[in-house]
């Protein structure tokens, strides 16, 4: 018989080998068993304490298989509600998918949220109105682009806002029309932030430690360079601070681009934080401060208010130079020429250039895309699978200490 130290050395080169790549077969079997087991646990449990919750899910889900089947005037709403329930799943999905994964997410932000918030500010901009989409849901979502996007600025009508000076469209407004799918998104990157801590509270009641706290205390020494050595720090400080943690320093983590957050939520699950108080901080920091933070950031670029800044006070800088005073007022007046060139509105590409163009960059969009999500569903599997054979290789080495126990 294998003795304990053996048997968990050979049990770690398994869990190694455990991937796509290396045993397909064996993988997706226990992804799926983990994957089973999960649902089976949470039938039963809606089951046994949530009866009154899976009979009212059932009346309403009949009511709205009704609702869909039968015609009749109300169509039109049930069409309108169905829209704004996929507007509101897709963002809150891809916040969801930004953010779960201990670090490893797919960035939902760079691909979706923060192109549509650049195009949407452009097109305001180049039109001079912000009155852009038909409907709040008119954003973009799967397989479908937002409608204002390829109509030309005279469908909108003439221009709501003055061009004084190229900036012709003011922050607020265009924040106005982005920030609900905005907010949605960060609501999903708050509730994606919920299985670590989850898990990390239900080792702490069980009395073990959880297994990514280990890899988090000792991760990042083989990484080099000054970005890895300074997170190295900050890790080191949360993981020897753990009695500041309250509301305010999660509402803080969560409130600025903080890539060591998993860590401050597994910390908060293994040292008891109360539910509530982690994700309502969670909730306002990620939903509300650092989306807006993102927002304005990117509005600013893209509306030129911050080059308009940078231009002002350029020039304010080169005004003491000497022998440059007589070349600003040309650079200036060529500097508003190019800027009053890039926000006129594009004049429409012939349908036969049009086609090949968006042929070209949607296939070569879909392609990074796919590939992001593919990459992010195998680790997904991965690491289900692993964590369901680690618990399995566990109960075998406690069987096998028990029963080494028993024949002393």
């Amino acid at each position: 018989m294998l003795n304990v130290a053996d048997l968990r050395d050979r049990h770690q080169q398994e869990l190694e080998n455990l991937t796509l790549t290396t045993q397909p077969f064996k993988t997706l079997r226990l992804f799926l068993l983990a994957i089973f087991q999960y649902y089976k646990r949470l039938a039963l449990y809606l089951l046994a304490k949530g009866g009154w919750l899976a009979l009212s899910s059932t009346l309403i889900a009949a009511l709205g298989i009704l609702l869909v089947t039968i015609e009749g005037p109300h169509e039109k709403h049930v069409d309108e509600l169905s829209q704004y329930i996929r507007f509101g799943l897709w963002w809150i999905a891809l916040g969801v998918a930004s953010s779960i994964g201990l670090g490893s997410g797919l960035h939902t932000f760079v691909l979706y949220l923060g192109p549509h918030i650049a195009l949407f500010t452009i097109k305001a901009m180049q039109c001079g109105r912000v009155d852009l989409k038909s409907a709040p849901y008119d954003t973009i979502q799967l397989k479908r682009g937002p409608s204002w996007l390829d109509k030309s600025c005279e469908e909108f009508g003439p221009p709501l806002f003055s061009s004084t000076h190229g900036s012709r469209v003011p922050l607020s407004s265009i924040l106005q029309q982005v920030q609900l799918e905005a907010i949605l998104w960060g609501i999903g990157t708050a509730l994606g932030e919920l299985p670590p801590y989850f898990i990390s509270r239900a080792a702490s009641e069980s009395g073990r430690e959880f297994d990514a706290m280990e890899e988090l205390d000792g991760s990042s020494s083989e990484d080099t360079g000054v970005i890895a050595a300074l997170l190295e720090k900050i890790k080191r400080w949360l993981l020897s601070h753990t009695q500041h943690l309250n509301f305010f320093t999660i509402l803080i983590l969560a409130s600025v681009p903080n890539p060591l957050f998993d860590l401050a939520g597994i910390m908060c699950g293994q040292f008891g934080i109360p539910f509530w108080e982690f994700f309502l901080s969670t909730l306002i920091g990620k939903a509300f401060i650092k989306t807006y933070i993102q927002m304005v950031f990117i509005i600013s670029i893209c509306n030129n208010q911050l080059l308009d800044w940078i231009e002002n006070e350029l020039i304010w800088v080169l005004g003491f130079v000497p022998g440059f005073d007589t070349f600003l007022p040309t650079l200036t007046a060529k500097l508003h020429a190019a800027k009053d060139k890039y926000l006129s509105p594009s004049q429409p590409l012939p349908s036969n250039i049009k086609g090949k163009w968006d042929l070209s960059f949607a296939s070569i969009w879909n392609t990074v895309v796919w590939l992001m999500l593919m990459n992010f569903f195998v680790k997904i599997v991965n690491a289900t699978a692993q964590r369901y054979y680690k618990k399995q290789m566990d109960e075998q080495v406690d069987d096998n200490v028990s029963a080494s126990t028993h024949s002393d």
